[in-house]
């Protein structure tokens, strides 16, 4: 049923009402039904002016009067006023609209065309940390880089990109930003496994080897850097992850805003999920999208390290890490849950 149809439906239910209330039953249903901006608005002004008029003659005992049809130069100023594309009622005043309700409604993100890069931490050529039981960094990071892949594209999100690079540390992160940059991603997220300072570890033996553990500390860790071009969004995104990390039962690690750390010491930006600025970390600061790092976990304490080792574990980290780029993507979701 037309809009106008279901006006004139209402104005036979009511009439058996008094005239004007009439009137304003069906001025009232036409401000529900119609747009607010729509051509040639101002009839709602003219029906109270005329349902006015029609009112008085009767009680009056008067006769209604001619009316004569406006002529042409006026109906060609009626067309031409922009002041007739609003409409505002003599009785109940202008219609006003809330700002926000004219914003454009932002698009919505496509997971098949989102691309997140995850670069894997450190290189064949530098390891990175040494566990407590001599494995190497690079190998945790290159099998949870790897699970984290997985789980992303099985949920739709297929330009993911798995970014390894060769050499030493410092060239290899030029490397690794130059390669993230010209794959144009929506999304930076270095993995990594965590370690302490030198002064807080302890000698022992694993399988006939000396190595080195410190069970002090545990826990994983997101960092951002404030020098990042959108750091705002990554800010953003971190805090997602660590929140997803939390819901995943884990437990943040807490050192890095401790004087003990030294010249490892960051400031922590949420106490709630674990998330630190790094400002002068080249990966996080020389990408021209939103970037975070992620420390998974800490390799160098004996028992975490056979947590991290497992694929238990690993599964844990990649769903918490599918679940925030999910909600990064479509916010929705992490209020509905997937639909």
């Amino acid at each position: 049923m037309k809009r106008r149809e279901f006006i004139c439906v209402l104005g036979s239910i009511a009439s058996g009402f008094w005239p004007r209330r009439r009137t304003i039953i069906v001025a009232m249903a036409a401000m529900v039904l119609l747009p607010i901006e729509v051509s040639g608005a101002a009839w709602l002004s003219d029906l109270f002016k005329s349902s006015s008029k029609q009112d008085k003659s009767p009680r009056q005992g008067k006769p209604p009067k001619h009316v004569t049809s406006p002529k042409p130069a006026t109906l060609a100023r009626r067309a031409a006023s922009p002041k007739r594309q609003t409409a505002k009622l003599a009785a109940l005043g202008p219609v006003r609209l809330n700002p926000a309700a004219l914003k454009p409604v932002a698009a919505r993100c496509d997971p098949s065309k989102f691309r997140i890069v995850l670069d894997v931490g450190h290189t064949a050529e530098s390891e990175g940390a040494i566990s407590a039981r001599n494995v190497a960094e690079f190998d945790f990071n290159l099998r949870l880089a790897k699970r984290i892949e997985e789980k992303l594209k099985a949920e739709g999100f297929a330009e993911t990109r798995l970014l390894l690079t060769e050499g030493k540390a410092r060239h290899s992160l030029v490397k690794r930003v130059a390669a993230a940059n010209n794959l144009r991603a929506d999304l930076f997220l270095s993995i990594h496994h965590d370690s302490v300072p030198n002064k807080f570890l302890e000698d022992w033996e694993f399988e006939g080897r000396k190595s080195h553990f410190s069970d002090r500390f545990s826990g994983y860790s997101v960092f951002v850097s404030r020098n990042n071009p959108d750091f705002k969004t990554s800010l953003s995104f971190a805090e997602l992850i660590g929140k997803e990390m939390k819901a995943q039962g884990l437990d943040y690690a807490r050192q890095y805003s401790q004087a003990i750390m030294g010249r490892y010491q960051h400031p922590l930006l949420n106490k709630e999920t674990g998330v630190y600025s790094y400002d002068k970390l080249i990966v996080l600061r020389k990408t021209r999208m939103a970037a975070a790092l992620l420390e998974a976990g800490s390799i160098i304490n004996r028992d975490e390290e056979l947590k991290m080792s497992s694929p238990e574990r690993r599964d844990i980290i990649s769903s918490g890490v599918t679940a925030a780029v999910k909600e990064f993507c479509e916010p929705r979701w992490g209020i509905l849950g997937p639909l």
